[in-house]
């Protein structure tokens, strides 16, 4: 699961990218900090606190 976890976050991140320096622009999508951004930023935020928070319930486990 943690591995699925952080090639998602990794493919999150690279769309990002990509979509903040305009290679999605001739899809329609605006460049710099569109809803694509704000949308893979956010999901890739709630990919590390979902981590945090079960690595934290795992070390409270043992």
């Amino acid at each position: 699961m943690v591995k699925i976890l952080e090639m998602a976050g990794l493919v999150l991140v690279a769309i990002m990218s990509l979509g903040f320096v305009g290679l999605f622009e001739p899809y329609g999508i605006k460049n710099g900090t569109s809803e694509l951004f704000w949308g893979c930023a956010g999901a890739t935020l709630l990919i590390i606190i979902y981590r945090k928070m079960k690595k934290k319930r795992e070390e409270q486990e043992e």
